[in-house]
């Protein structure tokens, strides 16, 4: 019980929490204040680096949200020529992290790992759409039984660091942890057009939980209310 109200730390994240607290040992020895702003900081780095328990829904056919965060844009684009889906257009659901957000990612569908490809690039505002193209950023192409999908992990503003634990061939269920990005971010699922899409723009995702499109549902794009 006591793991499902305290979330776990993900082990990348421990020798950042030492370092964080060091440099408030530090801080103290300087002044005292300046070491109780270096505690607020350990602190948030602590929660930054959270990995909850998840729920994943399991059924063939089903999308989920490989991230926490709110949904940018769902749109039709060609997808990132490095995922080797071809040129066509592909729904992209775009889901933007901020530095509060859990930041480990998640398989959204289950399958196998067909390709890895990792690009260099800027470090822009991840909620701008030109940061799909021009930040750096790790693709990968999953093949499932309804066909490929991509999902890319982008870098972000702050975010100096994409860590994907998959390896090409390996296979992988949904809701299952692929990496995180340190410190605010991006992440974009590509889908067949012809998937049914549930995810809403300025929707709240919960990664490894959250339905973003259904390959086998047979249902009119839905409509949000903003309360």
């Amino acid at each position: 019980m006591l793991n499902k109200v305290i979330a776990p730390i993900h082990r990348d994240g421990w020798r950042f929490i030492a370092i964080f607290a060091a440099v408030t040992l530090i801080l103290f020895w300087i002044w005292a204040p300046l070491g109780w702003i270096g505690v607020l900081a350990t602190a948030w780095c602590i929660y930054f680096f959270r990995d909850p328990w998840r729920v994943s829904p399991q059924r063939e056919g089903l999308v989920l949200a490989p991230a926490d965060g709110f949904i940018l844009a769902v749109d039709e684009v060609p997808p990132p020529p490095e995922l080797g889906l071809g040129t066509d257009k592909m729904r992209r659901i775009a889901i933007f992290m901020n530095v509060l957000d859990v930041h480990v990612n998640r398989s959204p569908m289950a399958g196998r790992v067909a390709r890895l490809a990792y690009t260099e690039g800027k470090f822009l505002n991840a909620s701008l759409d030109k940061a799909s193209i021009d930040n750096e950023r790790m693709a990968t192409m999953i093949s499932t039984s309804e066909g490929d999908i991509g999902v890319v992990q982008i870098a972000g503003l702050v975010a100096r660091r994409i860590v994907c634990v998959l390896r090409e061939g390996q296979d992988v269920i949904a809701g299952q942890r692929i990496g995180l990005i340190r410190f605010g971010s991006r992440a974009e699922v590509y889908i067949p057009l012809g998937w049914a899409t549930l995810a809403l723009v300025g929707q709240r995702s919960i990664g490894g939980e959250t339905i973003l499109a259904d390959a086998h549902a047979q249902e009119p794009p839905r409509r949000g209310t903003e309360h």
